[in-house]
Order: C-alpha cells, then structure tokens, then sequence
C-alpha cells in the first residue's frame, strides 16, 4: 500500500516516491491503483493487473529465447512490442524503453528506431544484450511490486 507520502507526491505530479525508486512511474501506476475499490485493502484488481503481468512477462521472455535462438527478427520485434505495452501500462518506464529497443533492433533499425542496420548478426547482438537488461529491469520491477502488495 502507498503511503501517504507517496499517495501526496502523487497527486502535485511528482515522480517516483522511494517506494518505486526510478523503476516504477508512480503517476502511471497510480492510475492502475485508483480502479481498486476503495473499501478494498487487499487491491485484488491491481493485483490481479500486476500479476498477470508477472505471467505475461515471463512467458514472452521464453519465446523470445527460442526466436533469439531461431534468429527471427519479426518475432523478436512483435514481442518486444507487446512486452513494450505491458510494461508501459504500468509504468515500468526502464522496461519499456529497452523492449522498445528490442522491438526497433527486430526491424533492423537503431535503438532510435531512425537509422536502418543492414547486419542481422549485429542486430541479434544487441537484442541478445536488450534481453539480458530487459530481465535485470523486470527482476527489480517485479521485487519492488511484490514488496508493494507485501508477497
């Protein structure tokens, strides 16, 4: 549960309180914690939110692996695209960035999304690297919502 600290940084539009550090956009997942009932403390709708997520994540971090392995680029950009919504609705801004960059790499094109890249092999590279943070920012994400939801 926010605490009131957090709930009033929230609310003058300030970011993250230390609860969410720079890992979790607290007005975006502020907007996530208002369709809870109010007379519900447990926030089973964000929760159930949250979670499904969980599960969303680490499934599409499996077929990335195997499209990683199978060297397919479409794939890789059309799951870093979907992983890229899931993340920004929540407001994991760091994961959305490197999914956005996983899903530009995957049309062979610059984390920018600007400047095409002619090398498969290089833009394997760097999606192989994307996943590897990707993972990183997801763990600390998924640590600090757990920790939120006191599990």
């Amino acid at each position: 549960m926010a605490s009131k600290a957090d709930e009033s940084a929230s609310e003058s539009g300030q970011q993250a309180g230390p609860e969410y550090g720079d890992v979790i956009d607290a007005a975006t997942f502020e907007q996530i914690l208002e369709m809870d009932d109010e007379d519900d403390d447990d926030r089973d709708f964000s929760r159930s939110i949250v979670y499904g997520f969980f599960e969303q994540a680490e499934a599409t971090f499996t077929k990335m692996d195997s499209a990683l392995e199978e060297k397919d680029l479409p794939t890789l950009s059309s799951l870093g695209h979907f992983l890229k919504g899931s993340s920004a609705t929540l407001g994991l801004t760091q994961m959305k960035d490197s999914c956005e960059k996983i899903q530009n790499y995957g049309v062979q094109k610059d984390d920018d999304g600007d400047t095409t890249i002619s090398n498969k092999e290089t833009c394997l590279t760097k999606i192989r690297a994307c996943i590897k943070l990707v993972r990183v920012e997801y763990a600390e994400a998924e640590r600090r919502l757990r920790a939120f939801y006191r599990d």
